[in-house]
Order: structure tokens, then sequence, then C-alpha cells
């Protein structure tokens, strides 16, 4: 039997899940899982890369004990962080978090001062998004940077500090804004831009290259099981993305619901058009020389810091069968309004612009969690609208895989308001996508075609139908005029 385990972190958590191959099906075994959180010291947010790492191998070694002697194994997180290393190896700096706000205002200083946004987005085909680590970069000491030996993002510092090898995955690497979608490579003149050079980075590596066993340190320790490391798309969405069950032949669209909401669909060749530079559709690369042609939306970080402010200790299931009991629609947010990306209070943030917008005021939790999941709905509608605008595609089902495929409230409003089929599940679409590739460079599976099958017969899914919604026309227009109030709707 091939195993395989999957180590998928998130903002708010993370988790080693097994994968087991039995008689065509796919089984699933979560093995550890763990608390993550950015921490705020000196003004600023940073990640604890180091407790995570420390926390990988505790897993490992609860494998262990679990009686797995051997696998594969492979690592996914979030996208655009970065871990700057010196000539020994070491860590140069703490780990800055994405929502930290010192890139703030940094794309209009570094398009004013270089290259201007077309440019930009022609050769890199990623949309533009304060946190991206071109702007991290770019507003980062120019002097740690120019004594940088190695330049990696955190799945491959993660994968470093396991095996002694240095490698830039290239679906992950994709979100930096510094690759270039024409050469397949690092873009030589953003480098340059930065102070940077080719060499401070490792080679590109695809999604399904075995890296080998843990250091002997680790390897010879006793704790942990004999592992083929192997190079997974290291991006969550990547992983997903290979985790969605899509039937062939059908002309499908996914939402990778979680923290960030990503919609979009898998692509053979990037679109980089300014139309679509302007629709804010970004190409971020995929597993098997795909492209993921995709929005990013604010997504469920809006009620998880919700939730986290109430303090009541309420679960997100409670939270959706409460707000499905309240008025729908009643009150509206722009979700990629960027007052919502780290706000003080994601409470007050919501009150305030519907008391500005003259909206009815959501005073408790349940209102609060239905104007953020009817807000997302009709954020999805305009993302899926200008999805199928730019790719010439009408989509017949859109599956939504992650932890947000779980809240049945949603899945229901995304129907309605987008007139489309759902598909909701699997839930540990990541990790599945994760174990996937790990399956297929074993060769226990053939190809991603096969994956998919098996992952559709190991996990069904739930169908969602949509229903004629009350009123469209004029809630469309309410949302339209509420949107056109926002200025700000980029990230940017």
């Amino acid at each position: 039997m091939a195993q395989a385990i999957a180590v998928d972190i998130g903002a708010s958590s993370g988790r080693l899940v097994a994968g087991t191959l039995i008689e065509g099906k796919l089984e699933l075994q979560e093995l550890y899982r763990f608390e993550n959180a950015f921490t705020r010291k000196d003004g600023h947010d940073y990640w604890e890369v180091d407790a995570l790492l420390n926390e990988l191998l505790t897993g490992l070694n609860r494998a262990r004990l679990a009686g797995i002697d051997a696998c594969t194994l492979g690592i996914d997180t979030w996208g655009v962080d970065y871990v700057l290393l010196d000539e020994a190896g070491e860590r140069l700096h703490d780990v800055y978090a994405y929502r930290d706000v010192r890139t703030a205002g940094a794309p209009d200083r570094f398009h004013r001062e270089h290259l201007d946004r077309q440019a930009v987005y022609g050769r890199t085909g990623i949309r533009e998004m304060s946190f991206n680590t071109l702007y991290q970069l770019y507003v980062h000491d120019r002097e740690q940077l120019r004594h940088a030996r190695q330049i990696m993002l955190v799945p491959d510092y993660l994968y470093y500090r396991l095996t002694g090898l240095a490698i830039n995955e290239a679906t992950n690497a994709s979100t930096t804004q510094l690759l270039n979608v024409h050469t397949r490579e690092f873009d030589a003149e953003l480098l340059g831009l930065l102070g940077l050079g080719r060499e401070q980075f490792a080679a590109l590596t695809q999604p399904g290259t075995r890296l080998g066993g843990l250091k002997a340190e680790l390897a010879e320790s006793g704790r942990y099981p004999d592992c083929t490391v192997i190079a997974v798309p290291t991006h969550d969405t990547a992983s997903a993305v290979v985790g969605v069950p899509a039937a062939p032949g059908r002309s499908w669209a996914y939402l990778s619901s979680g923290t960030w909401s990503l919609l979009g669909a898998e692509l053979a060749q990037p679109l980089n058009s300014e139309a679509a530079r302007q629709a804010g559709y970004t190409n971020e690369w995929g597993a098997y020389g795909t492209f993921r042609f995709l929005q990013n939306i604010m997504g469920l970080w809006m009620i998880q810091e919700v939730r986290r402010e109430e303090g009541s200790g309420r679960s997100f299931a409670e939270l959706a069968d409460r707000a499905a009991q309240e008025e729908p629609f009643r009150s509206l947010v722009p979700c990629n309004d960027e007052r919502f990306l780290n706000p003080a209070s994601m409470t007050e943030a919501i009150r305030h612009f519907c008391r500005d917008s003259g909206q009815p005021v959501p005073e408790d939790a349940a209102r609060l969690a239905r104007c953020i999941f009817d807000s997302l709905a009709f954020t999805y509608l305009d993302a899926l609208v200008r999805l199928e605008e730019l790719t010439g595609v009408s989509y017949d089902v859109l599956h939504i895989v992650g932890g947000g495929s779980n809240n049945r409230l949603l899945s229901q409003l995304t129907a309605d308001l987008l007139g489309i089929e759902v598909r909701t599940g699997p839930s540990e679409a990541t990790a599945i996508g994760s174990i996937a590739v790990q399956l297929i460079a074993s060769g226990a599976l053939a190809d991603v075609a096969e994956a998919r099958r098996v992952i559709a017969d190991s996990f069904p899914s739930e169908k969602y139908r949509p229903n004629p919604v009350p009123g469209r026309e004029m809630l469309e227009r309410r949302w339209r005029t509420l949107t056109q109030l926002n200025p700000k709707e980029s990230l940017r």
C-alpha cells in the first residue's frame, strides 16, 4: 500500500494527514493538528516559522508512533512570504506576515519609480496586491537583502530544514510576482530593480520532483518515518486545485474556500491581457504545466475574525445556522475592500461601512455572519461573470473545495446567485491534492486525470441546484452601487 503524508499549513492552523490508496480509493487519517497565527512585535506582524518546523517534526514523530515506518512527504503553505538565509544557512530576519502594514502604498511607489503596472502584469501575469513578494522585497532593508545568500518562500524553507536542499517550488514562486510567464524563469529586470541577483534564488522546482530523504541527523534519530520527500505544489491553492474532483468533458470552475476564497479555472496557457489585469485576475502557476487563472477574494477571514472577536466559542457551523435564520441581503459589504484586510476590529470595520453607506448596521454575530455570507456570494458572482467573459467559456459547474465547502448556507447562496450547479467537497482538497501528487510521483497513480477519478470515487460531493432569488434585479443594482462607492476594491 502506498502511504503518503501531506503537511498542510494554513494561516490559522496546520495538520499532518496520511493518505493510503486501498482498492482504488483514497483513505485519509489525520495524524496531528496544531495552531498557527502571526504575532506582533515592535509594530510588525511575523510568522514563527521555526515553531512551525517543530510542529511538523512533532507530527512526523506521531506518525512513527502510529506505526508509519515509511512514507512519502509533501509540504504546502500559503504564498508570498519569504525567508532570507545567510552564508551559513541561518535566518537573517524574522519572517514578515503578508498582512503586515509595511507594504501599504508600496505598489504605487514602485510603479511610479520603476515599471508601470501594465508592463509588470504583462511579464508576470500576477495580479497586483500590496502584499506580493515583489512589494515586500521592495520595502525590505536593502543591506539585509544584499547579505542574503538564499531567498526562499516559507514551504521551501521547511523543505530546506528537513532535507538540506534549497529549492524554489514553481507554483508558490509564481506568487512572488517575479516570474516571467514567457521565459518561465525569474524576470531579470524585476530582480535588478530590487537590487537582487538570480543566484540568490535556487532553481525552480516542479511539483512531483523527488528531493530525497531527511537530513542525516533527523533520519538517524529513530523518531521519524523513513521519508521520501517530494516537492508537491507548495502553494495550498495549487494543491487544492489538483484535489478538485472534476469530471472529464464538463466545463468547470473552482472555488477554493478557506481564509481566502480563490475562484478561477485551470488553463493550459496564461491569460495576461490588459482586460484580465483590469478584472483583477491572476495567473499563478499550477501543477503539471497548468495555470491557475483566478481571482483572490477576502474569503472566510472575515467570519474568522468576527468569531474571534465575539469570544463566545460558537463554532462556524453554529454561526452559519444562526445566519440562515436572519433576513437575507439586509446589509452588504465589498469584501475585497482593503479595510477588511487586517483591521483592528473586523466587527467594527463591517459596521462602519454599513453605517456610512446607509444600510442597517448588523448588531450581533448572526447578522454579521449573514452580511459576510451574502456579500461573499455576490463577490463570487462578479468573479464568475468576469471569468466567463475573459475565457470565453460558459461554466456549467462550480466545484467548492476546502473548509468553506462545509458551509451549506454559503454554498446554496452561491448556487442561487451564480445560477450554476455547485458541487461541494472535498473539504480536505489541499491535503488530498498534495497526496495525489505524491502518489503520481511514486507511480501509484498514472496522472492527474486518474487522481481526480479516484478523488471523486473516494469523496462524494454534495450538489446544490440554483433557486430563484426574489427581487434579484433590485439586489444587483444595490450591489453595483455599493461596490462603485468603494475605490479600493482591487486590494491595492
